[in-house]
């Protein structure tokens, strides 16, 4: 490919972009590496569509946001999309039951997270039927306002599948122009197949959901971006968007991570999104592959968010393959499915996610959840182990390789010393975690997990801060609320006061009037007599 400069603040000529890319003409991002794909373990089968578990295990919280209110009690009956919690919140998206069943628990449950923590999880027993509670289909969904798809989409429990599961009609409701969408079918970090099936399989169903989207969203343009290591999964696309003018196909160079959203973005049209910024600034939307598909099942079909391609693999797996697992299904299910005997084999570990930006598991009833792309098992020398890790050598070859031009070599300093200010200061929330500095670090530091570990110490500070300004609010508050109260007795009291005065003042000078009052008549009387007596003397004398 063609490669040129960045245009770091600028917002794309669209004209100019799909000139270029018609051209082959891209633009390279900053670091990036060339790990083994290892992709023909899983990509060269269908999907396919294990067994019923005999539980599963659906947490109520599956997205970035806010969690939802249960909607169900134990031993209630359930059909397959139904909704399990409600959204009491805008940025809160439902979950919805797997398959039909009996709600018989409501728990704390080990989480599908690195931390693995319990979180709120609703147990279900399949009933073995398998029957759905579908919504209305919305067949001419070119009728249908901008509102009612939007609505559709929330109800579906639908959010991002190919990244951290943010809800998909907050991203496609925005207020700003939609000039371009970019759908990202680039699934980069080795391993993983899941995209790259459900391309070669389900185009129609994917160029569907991209339909919907540009109806909601009036957006002009779209490019599909596939990486050039998936030549099947490309040609499906492109027959699939067959001679739509809109539509612009592009094969991405494979290199590790043009999947991230902001170098997917620098990669197609030269711009880069501003620090902190949002790719809706650039005028651009961009959805996952999995998630347009999603969009087409609840719109076109009436099925909300049950279940999600998960890719099964590593040299440990007899039968390494791509499954349809319904949310909520336990690890454990899926690996025996793909042929994983643990009492037979010595395991290093089981990895959700791929090798770079995945985590271990240590509970095998932990469940697959709308964010969950992959099922890594690797043979006992498949992958380096952590615990090899050695001092740092100060050689910088990390920062060569981090896409979004941070110092995670200061960034590891100042995570181990917990110095947050200065972590903060260095852009620890433009990594990515990607875990492309860890790849080639010499001395084998897992980089990403104390960088995750520190993000996750600022939150925590962060809202503890929160709740130390809320609360002192609410203090002082009080405290204005208690002198408020305090001057307003004060205020009573000397009122009443002035009026018991008042009223004394106005009492005694009563009495007073009555006296003189009196005296006055008593005068004025003696007055009389006096004057009567002198007229008696006068008519004597006459």
């Amino acid at each position: 490919m063609g490669v040129s400069a960045p245009n770091s603040h600028l917002v794309p000529d669209w004209d100019s972009v799909f000139a270029q890319l018609n051209k082959g003409q891209m633009t390279d991002f900053p670091g990036g590496v060339h790990p083994p794909q290892a992709k023909a373990l899983s990509n060269t089968t269908p999907i396919a569509t294990p067994n019923l578990p005999d539980v599963l295990y659906i947490p109520i919280k599956q997205h970035s946001g806010v969690v939802g209110t249960i909607s169900v009690s134990i031993g209630d009956q359930v059909k397959k999309g139904q909704a399990l919690t409600f959204s009491s919140h805008p940025f809160s998206v439902p979950v919805h039951a797997s398959t039909s069943g009996t709600i018989t628990d409501i728990m704390e449950h080990p989480s599908a997270h690195a931390s693995g923590l319990p979180e709120t999880t609703i147990v279900l027993t399949p009933d073995g039927k398998d029957t759905w509670d579908l919504l209305p289909v919305i067949e001419d969904y070119k009728t249908a306002s901008a509102m009612v798809l939007l609505e559709r989409i929330s109800d579906a429990g639908i959010s991002g599948l190919g990244g951290a599961g943010f809800p998909t009609y907050i991203k496609t409701n925005t207020q700003k122009s939609v000039e371009c969408i970019i759908i990202n079918g680039i699934e980069c970090e080795p391993y993983i197949s899941s995209d790259d099936r459900i391309m070669r399989e389900h185009a129609l169903q994917i160029k569907q959901g991209i339909d919907i989207l540009c109806h909601i969203t009036q957006a002009k343009r779209v490019i599909v971006a596939v990486e050039d290591n998936k030549p099947e999964a490309y040609k499906a696309l492109a027959e699939a968007c067959g001679d739509d003018e809109r539509m612009l196909m592009a094969s991405v160079p494979t290199k590790y991570p043009a999947g991230g959203e902001k170098q997917l973005i620098q990669v197609l049209t030269g711009c880069e999104v501003p620090n902190g910024g949002l790719p809706i600034d650039l005028g651009i939307l961009m959805y996952n592959v999995g998630t347009c598909f999603a969009i087409a099942d609840a719109v076109l079909y009436g099925k909300a968010l049950t279940q999600r391609v998960v890719t099964l693999t590593g040299q440990a797996l007899t039968k390494p393959q791509n499954v349809w697992a319904l949310l909520g299904t336990p690890i454990a299910h899926l690996l025996e499915h793909a042929g994983y005997k643990p009492d037979q084999q010595k395991r290093q570990k089981v990895i959700m996610g791929g090798p770079m930006m995945g985590f271990t598991v240590l509970n095998d009833t932990v469940p697959v959840v709308k964010i969950t792309n992959c099922l890594l098992v690797p043979a006992q020398d498949e992958l380096p182990d952590i615990d090899d890790e050695k001092p740092c050598i100060r050689c910088g070859v990390c920062a060569d390789a981090c896409p979004a031009g941070l110092l995670p070599q200061q960034l590891y300093w100042y995570s181990k010393a917990k110095e947050l200010d200065k972590a903060q200061d260095y852009h620890i929330h433009d990594c990515i975690e990607c875990g492309a500095c860890a790849y080639v670090c010499p001395s084998e530091i897992p980089l990403v997990q104390y960088y995750r570990q520190t993000k996750a110490a600022i939150r925590q500070e962060a809202d503890d801060k929160a709740k130390s300004d809320k609360a002192k609010e609410r203090f002082e508050a009080r405290q204005a609320r208690l002198l408020a109260d305090k001057k307003a007795r004060e205020e009573k009291h000397r009122k009443a006061a002035e009026a018991r005065k008042a009223a004394m003042e106005n009492k005694g000078n009563d009495a007073k009037d009555k006296i003189a009052a009196a005296l006055a008549r008593a005068k004025a009387k003696r007055a009389a007599a006096a004057k009567a007596a002198q007229d008696n003397q006068q008519d004597d004398a006459n």
